[in-house]
């Protein structure tokens, strides 16, 4: 009775931690830092508009959101990335969704086909990634190719290393920048590369941009950009924006996908059978949040405060380095269940093995062993008790 595609999905990670720390006493007062759910406070805004909007939940939303939503968020993507003001339509390149994490698993379902001919689908994705991306790929019966994303690599896919019979079988291509977890950021011209091969072989190119407001130096390269420079043309690729991590919202599940019209019209026609909509008064909220980016730019300090902490406490240990973009910090120790462990038992401080994020090749190697996740997500003076303690921990 029940789908067995389902047995096949790995453990989720936060399962599986609180499986390996069970039975061990934290060692200090526990402090959660395994978690990307950012603990800043969310901009008033947020509240006010849902109080001067609540005589709206007795309405049921439209699942394209309204047109004053879809105003801010094509407003959003011109100014954040510089696009022509022709280039994106709000009725036909936009679609408001609740949050991006059923967005990115749906998306799969448009796309990828069905009891077609010839071999299996294929869906690439990095490794280490965000597990909705597996979920997605098991449950539409397609093969999961995880693809390396190591220090080696740049912590983004070699795309030099995929042989032409993955790409011809591939239908979707997830990746993530800035990257969860390891914060790289790929680069205008790995953006051009990647657009170009999901033209050449027909696959959906479906590039996850949730923390594209949270970065260190240098904002990072947008995949629309790379369309407007080629005289707009948004053929074969979609982007993944949420509020969760750019305005400390996590708790609204308010998103967007934009991109190629012809596949937001059939995925706008898939959501109107199976998908949350956005509440009017959570709509309403949103619409001021993608009208303002001083609150965005004031978050964006805050982590990058935070960034200068771990550097201080780190230095070149561990194999530190700062993120470009993100609010992880991904150390080599070695053992990364062990470092859990120990962390959490001398501590009390509860990380995640990278292991957990990642996925083993045929041979066994897992890209993450080595690796333990750390969320910059508490207020400065946490953060920097936080980290203090990890560090105690690995030194000793």
């Amino acid at each position: 009775m029940f789908n067995e595609r389902l047995d096949t999905l790995p453990d989720y990670p936060f399962p599986r931690l609180a499986t390996l720390l069970d039975g061990i006493a934290p060692g200090k007062d526990p402090l959660v830092m395994s978690i990307g759910e950012p603990q800043h406070e969310p901009p008033a805004m947020i509240t006010e508009a849902m109080i001067a909007n609540a005589h709206l939940w007795h309405k049921y939303p439209p699942g394209q959101g309204t047109p004053e939503l879809r105003d801010a968020i094509k407003g959003w993507l011109d100014r954040r990335y510089d696009l022509p003001e022709d280039m994106i339509h709000r009725d036909q390149n936009i679609i408001p969704v609740a949050g991006t994490r059923e967005a990115l698993y749906l998306i799969a379902t448009c796309v990828i086909p069905q009891d077609q001919p010839g071999p299996k689908p294929k869906v690439l994705l990095p490794n280490p990634f965000y597990q909705v991306y597996c979920g997605a790929a098991v449950l539409n019966d397609a093969e999961m190719v995880p693809l390396p994303a190591t220090p080696e690599t740049g912590f983004l896919p070699d795309l030099d290393q995929i042989d032409i019979e993955t790409l011809s079988a591939c239908r979707l291509f997830f990746l993530c920048s800035p990257a969860n977890p390891q914060g790289a950021v790929a680069s205008r011209d790995y953006l051009e590369r990647i657009i170009a091969l999901a033209r050449k072989h027909n696959f959906v190119l479906a590039m996850d941009e949730c923390y594209a407001d949270i970065y260190d130096r240098e904002a990072p390269t947008g995949a629309l950009e790379i369309c407007a420079a080629q005289h707009g043309n948004m053929d074969n690729v979609l982007v993944f924006h949420s509020l969760s991590k750019r305005s400390s919202a996590p708790g609204l599940r308010s998103g967007f996908v934009a991109g190629d019209g012809k596949i937001i019209k059939h995925f706008n026609r898939l959501r109107s059978y199976c998908s949350a909509t956005i509440p009017m008064p959570i709509m309403a909220a949103s619409t001021l949040l993608w009208n303002d980016d001083a609150h965005a730019e004031a978050n964006r300090n805050l982590y990058r405060a935070k960034i200068d902490i771990a550097a201080e406490i780190f230095g070149n240990r561990f194999g530190f380095y700062r993120p470009a973009g993100g609010f992880f910090l991904w150390l080599d120790v070695g053992d990364d269940e062990a470092a859990t462990k120990k962390i959490w038992a001398e501590e009390g401080v509860k990380v995640i093995p990278g292991r957990y994020l990642s996925i083993s090749d045929r041979e066994g190697n897992n890209p993450g062993a080595r690796f333990i996740r750390i969320a910059l997500v508490h207020d400065l003076a946490t953060t920097r008790e936080g980290l203090s303690r990890i560090n105690a921990a690995l030194s000793r």
